[in-house]
């Protein structure tokens, strides 16, 4: 990781390989978007050595694919994909029950590779996530790209993406009373 100037990131270990989308979770998505083009433009490419790390299952490949999308699986028992930005100007997924599910970034680019807007079925989508089951249904994503992070989309803690923490938080804590106010 050292010779693709990427810190303590190391992307070839499939275990660390959903760090970046964790930006999502701290509001701050802009980051997952930057990060996530900075790995596929460095880690794969169509040379002898232009594919990081073990490819032990897939996994590499998977998360390549999911990312090229724009999501990706972070919890795997949840029935989220957590959002990153499409690196195609379409895509479309033909699913087994008939449905497509359509990805379209017209202005996507290598400089035009931040979130500005999406929407998903027409509806403005503000969350870091979208569910499985919405996908299963047919449904088409439009992405607005532009050169500059938009710190104000997707920055709030109802933007985040499921987390057990939240279910932590909200249940009651055994040996603590709660405050009468």
């Amino acid at each position: 990781m050292q010779i693709m100037n990427m810190g303590n990131y190391a992307h070839g270990n499939q275990p660390i390989q959903h760090m970046i989308y964790m930006y999502n979770y701290s509001g701050q998505p802009w980051k997952t978007q930057y990060w996530l083009r900075e790995t596929m433009n460095r880690m794969y490419n169509a040379h002898a050595d232009g594919y990081c790390g073990d490819e032990d299952n897939g996994q590499t490949s998977a998360w390549y694919i999911f990312t090229a999308m724009g999501f990706y699986p972070v919890c795997p028992g949840s029935n989220q994909y957590v959002l990153g930005a499409p690196y195609f100007k379409k895509m479309t997924m033909h699913l087994e029950n008939g449905k497509d599910v359509v990805i379209t970034a017209p202005e996507n680019s290598d400089e035009n590779r931040y979130v500005q807007k999406l929407t998903v079925n027409g509806a403005e989508h503000k969350v870091n996530y979208v569910n499985h089951a919405d996908l299963l249904q047919g449904a088409r994503m439009d992405y607005v790209m532009g050169p500059k992070a938009n710190e104000n989309r997707g920055n709030t803690a109802e933007a985040a993406p499921y987390s057990f923490s939240k279910e932590y938080k909200a249940a009651p804590q055994k040996g603590k009373k709660k405050s009468k106010k």
